[in-house]
This record gives C-alpha cells, sequence and structure tokens, in this order.
C-alpha cells in the first residue's frame, strides 16, 4: 500500500503553492518523496518554502509565475524540465478567492448587482485561464511521455450555490456581504475543464481529476465559523492539512483508475 501512495522521483508542478493550502499541499507531496516545483505570484514566499523543503533533503524549485500570463507560464515548464527532466503531475490550485476574514475583502461588499466587470475578468484570468495555460503547457512533455497526472482544484461552491446567509453581518447597521459570483462560476468551470480534459485525452495515458475542498479554518471571526460549522454534518470546519491526503491520491498510483472524477472533501457540507 505504501508503493501505491509514493511519489518517489515524480515531479510535480504546485501552482498557488504560497497560499494557505499550498504550503500544506507542498510539504505532503515532499513528504511522499515527489520533485517539487512551487509556482506563484509571490516569489519570495515560494522561496522560503523551497528553501524549508530542500533543509528536509527534499528537491525543490520556485519559480515566480504568474499564472494568467502565457509566457510565464511557458517559463515555469521549462525550468521544471531543465530542473528535472520530465513532468509528471500538475495541480492547478492558484485561485482568487475573496475571503471572509478580519483582513475584509472589498469584493465582499459588492452585490451581484453592482458587480465589477474588471473583478469578473480577474477571476476568470487566475482560476480558469491560468489552469487552461497550465494544462496546456504541460502537456506536450506528458504526451510525448504516455502518462501525466492533472488536479484541478474546485470548491464547494462550485457545486452548488453559495450560502449566502454565513456573510449576513452581525450588527445591523453594518454594509451587507455576499461570496462574489466570479469565485462560485469560475470554480463550476474548473469541474467542466477537468471533464472536457479527461475525454479529450482519452487513451493516452493523462488522467485529469477535481479535488473539491470545504472550508478551512484560519481564524475567521466567531459568529462565521459558528454559521459554518452548524452547516456542516461533521460540525466544523476543515484543519488546513486535511485536504493533503486526497491529493496525494489523487496524484498516485492509488487513484490509477480514477479519470474525469471529482472527489470532495467538505465533511458533508454537500450532503444536505
Amino acid at each position: 500500500m505504501r508503493r501505491l501512495f509514493d511519489l518517489s522521483n515524480r515531479t510535480i508542478i504546485l501552482t498557488g503553492a504560497g497560499g494557505l493550502l499550498g504550503r500544506e499541499y507542498a510539504r505532503a507531496l515532499a513528504d511522499a518523496g515527489a520533485n517539487l516545483v512551487l509556482a506563484d505570484i509571490d516569489g519570495r514566499s515560494v522561496e522560503g518554502i523551497a528553501a524549508a523543503l530542500r533543509e528536509r533533503c527534499r528537491s525543490a524549485l520556485a519559480v515566480r509565475t504568474d499564472v494568467t500570463d502565457e509566457s510565464s507560464v511557458a517559463q515555469l515548464v521549462r525550468a521544471t524540465v531543465t530542473e528535472f527532466g520530465r513532468v509528471d503531475g500538475l495541480v492547478n490550485n492558484a485561485a482568487l478567492d475573496p475571503k471572509f476574514d478580519r483582513a475584509r475583502d472589498a469584493q465582499l461588499e459588492v452585490a451581484f448587482e453592482n458587480y465589477p466587470v474588471d473583478l469578473w475578468n480577474r477571476a476568470l484570468a487566475v482560476n480558469l485561464t491560468g489552469a487552461f495555460l497550465c494544462a496546456r503547457a504541460v502537456a506536450p512533455r506528458m504526451l510525448t511521455q504516455k502518462s501525466g497526472v492533472i488536479v484541478n482544484v474546485s470548491s464547494t461552491y462550485g457545486m452548488v450555490g453559495p450560502d449566502q446567509r454565513l456573510y449576513e453581518p452581525e450588527r445591523p447597521d453594518s454594509p451587507p456581504e455576499f461570496k462574489p459570483v466570479a469565485y462560485s462560476v469560475t470554480k463550476s468551470g474548473v469541474l467542466g475543464f477537468t471533464r472536457y480534459l479527461a475525454a479529450y485525452w482519452a487513451g493516452t495515458g493523462i488522467r485529469v481529476n477535481t479535488l473539491t475542498p470545504g472550508g478551512v479554518f484560519n481564524d475567521q471571526p466567531p459568529e462565521f465559523v459558528r454559521r459554518y460549522s452548524a452547516r456542516t454534518p461533521l460540525g466544523r470546519m476543515a484543519e488546513r492539512d486535511e485536504y493533503c491526503g486526497a491529493l496525494l491520491f489523487l496524484l498516485s498510483d492509488a487513484s490509477s483508475y480514477m479519470n474525469g472524477s471529482n472527489l470532495v472533501v467538505d465533511g458533508g457540507w454537500t450532503a444536505w
């Protein structure tokens, strides 16, 4: 069984590696033996993560990458092949996700009726176009190898509409807040993108699946945590490391007969 989950000598590109979950994914994949290429718009952040992993005798390369820029993505793949000689996996984890937390995001106060086109386009560029550019860039190498795994990261809000009651302000005189439309729509698009690629690359040795996580505890306001937990059958939000096992499963041989599927890890949120 250990061999099924072993990623030794497999080269994995992880986008959004500097984020809350990206850091956890990086550590887990490194512990599974992968050669890691950590990509993020914040180059300093991923340099620090890569350096920490290398101290643990793991191979890790940091590449500052703008997933919305075609030339930047091409450079990411070139750097990967130069360093490791192949690309065995891609995790499309980079995304814009307005957070309901103490560091307020102005997008949360924008109702659909007034939602700016520039915010819509930014979310499309990162959450969907970014995944498209990265998958397209690694495809020639994977097709030549006749093997490869792509994991696209979606969200429960890509499967069901956001429960906007979670975002109601505690004080009646506070402005209303909303999970914005662009996040839900782009994460829904990720599911369709996965199914398209899985069918398109039939018979090539490339597998494509989706990981759909639920909400992660990150010091959100107590009332939000209470509301979210009450809405979830397990009665709590996820800890930040609780999606690592699912990602490892999707990238490893343990999921060798899984293709075009969506692995939902949400504490039962979408069961209700």
